[in-house]
């Protein structure tokens, strides 16, 4: 199976630039945000992560397709 690093790194060089975005925008917010998915029962958070994975896959598969 060939690996596409090239693709890979990419991807994860732009997955760190979305996930540092609200933290740098937003700095005064992140705590308050942070603070408040702290106080979520855990079930609420699996819910938001698996959500967040179905909708990346989705991503995924709608970008391939092109």
């Amino acid at each position: 199976m060939y690996t596409n690093w090239t693709l890979l790194f990419t991807a994860l060089g732009l997955a760190f630039v979305l996930e540092g975005l609200p933290y740098f925008l937003f700095a005064e917010r992140m705590p308050r945000v942070l603070l408040l998915l702290a106080r979520q029962p855990t079930r609420h958070l699996r819910i938001l992560g698996l959500t967040a994975i179905i909708l990346g896959v989705l991503l995924i598969s709608l970008g391939r397709s092109f």
